[in-house]
């Protein structure tokens, strides 16, 4: 009996925390989601309009994870393979470890360090990851040129529309 209300509870969980789809692919940003602040690896402050800034010109690839992800860590490798096949593409990767703290030993333990790294010190729900509906990790952006949004929305960087939108982009 025991055994029985396990199974149903670990069932009625997975259904409450499953993964769904945002209904509209959005193609850019929020005024407020670009002023959202996230920490980059030394603690200081800077905004996803920065980031994004940073790059323009360039395709980005946005990477969520966290080291207490189970299907983030699952999907590193090919996340890697993804990175390793795109050498012209940048990769940004957002964190959402639950304290600075937890923040760095994830970079440490899973070789994330002399990436270009964030966490959301601010916590999952946010200015930016509510607007993009984040509700679940790891999720894969495409961000073109022009810092709009190519690919909305990619559970797996296996995906084959994340490399179809990349070479979409390059042509």
């Amino acid at each position: 009996m025991k055994q029985f209300f396990s199974i149903i509870a670990i069932s009625l969980f997975s259904l409450a925390c499953s993964q769904k789809t945002p209904e509209i692919s959005k193609t850019e940003f929020s005024k407020e989601a670009l002023a959202q602040k996230l920490e980059d690896e030394n603690g200081k402050s800077v905004s996803i309009q920065q980031i994004l800034n940073k790059h323009k010109g360039k395709i980005v690839v946005i990477d969520f994870w966290a080291g207490w992800c189970r299907d983030c860590l699952k999907a590193m490798p090919k996340a890697k393979e993804l990175e390793d096949r795109n050498t012209d593409i940048d990769f940004v990767f957002l964190s959402l470890e639950r304290s600075k703290e937890s923040f760095d030993k994830s970079l440490e333990k899973y070789n994330m360090k002399g990436k270009e790294n964030y966490w959301f010190s601010t916590g999952w729900k946010n200015n930016f990851n509510n607007y993009i509906e984040l509700n679940w990790i790891p999720r894969y952006m495409v961000i073109d040129q022009k810092s709009k949004i190519a690919k909305y929305y990619a559970i797996s960087p296996e995906d084959p529309e994340i490399q179809a939108t990349i070479d979409k982009l390059l042509r």
